[in-house]
């Protein structure tokens, strides 16, 4: 870890470079697999309803799967489909030989069962890796599909701190998206790991006790840099949309993106630390990429599970 008393301002892990070097590496592996078996790595996205962010979510997974030469489809459902329409498209996308990952965009509009419709996808095209098999493979320690955000910010980890065994992990956040499997890869790193959340008591001190934080709470700019052990990692994956500090802007209703940590204050205490936006974010797609290879590889023989 970085020498706390050498640390005036944190080194910004840009997650844009990491993200880019990846889509790179996997331009390169889907060019090879065209070219050597014939297969090319298919991603279908399905969108359901008119939700702005998972538009421009949406929009973006297919540009980029599309730019690194695989097969991408969108499929856009009104927000009044129905639970068994929603599921008749997934069981087509589960037998379609061209498909190898699908991604239902979260969240579904009201009255549709995200659980369901999760455990209707295909273990082995489940590239968000939000499964049940999957999450069991990964808890177990074996070969999954993880889910792309924690995946990304574990890259993101190894590339600047390197080595992370041994060091003391706290994962703010327990959801299955984020919070449970990043702390089961901070485990297989033999990082010594805490989950915090809502109920944890002495939240800031827990905190300080990290070499590696991960804020995956959503709230916004929760994390004060006080919280912060001097030196340490900060992984922010907050996304929260609040109101400019500029009156006119507020008054106007325009809004920005800030993380789940207090940026301005904690890049004084920490080693290194995502920005929001611009940190995690571009990774998660750029994983959600090398998921789908994965995918096509296994599901074609290529790759043993």
């Amino acid at each position: 870890m970085a020498d706390a008393t050498a640390q005036s301002t944190a080194k910004i892990i840009d997650g844009k470079i990491y993200a880019e070097r990846l889509r790179a590496q996997v331009t390169e592996e889907v060019a090879a697999l065209r070219a050597e078996h014939g297969l090319q790595p298919g991603l279908a996205v399905v969108l359901v309803g008119e939700d702005p962010a998972s538009q421009i979510y949406v929009r973006s997974k297919g540009e980029h799967s599309l730019a690194a030469g695989m097969h991408s489809v969108t499929h856009r459902l009104p927000a009044d489909a129905t639970q068994q329409e929603l599921l008749r498209l997934v069981a087509d996308l589960n037998a379609d030989p061209l498909i190898h990952g699908i991604l239902v965009q979260l969240p579904l509009p009201k009255g549709l069962d995200e659980n369901a419709v999760v455990a209707a996808i295909d273990p082995d095209k489940d590239v968000d890796g939000l499964h049940v098999i999957n999450a069991g493979r990964l808890a177990n320690g074996l070969p999954a599909l993880t889910p792309c955000t924690p995946l990304g910010s574990m890259i993101l980890l190894r590339e600047t701190v390197g080595d992370l065994a041994g060091l003391r992990a706290v994962v703010v956040g327990r959801s299955m998206l984020v919070g449970r499997p990043i702390a089961q890869l901070l485990l297989r790193a033999d990082c010594t790991v805490t989950i915090a959340h809502s109920k944890s008591r002495d939240l800031p001190a827990l905190c300080r006790e990290a070499d590696i934080l991960v804020a995956a709470v959503g709230r916004p700019r929760m994390i004060r840099g006080d919280w912060i052990k001097p030196g340490a990692a900060v992984i922010d994956v907050g996304i929260n949309r609040v109101p400019f500090d500029d009156p006119v802007k507020a008054a106007a209703g325009r809004t920005k993106v800030v993380g789940d940590v207090d940026f301005k204050e904690a890049s004084q205490v920490a080693g290194w630390i995502t920005p929001a936006p611009g940190g995690v974010g571009p990774m998660t797609v750029a994983v959600l990429l090398a998921n789908t290879v994965t995918a096509a590889k296994r599901q074609a023989g290529l790759e043993t599970v």
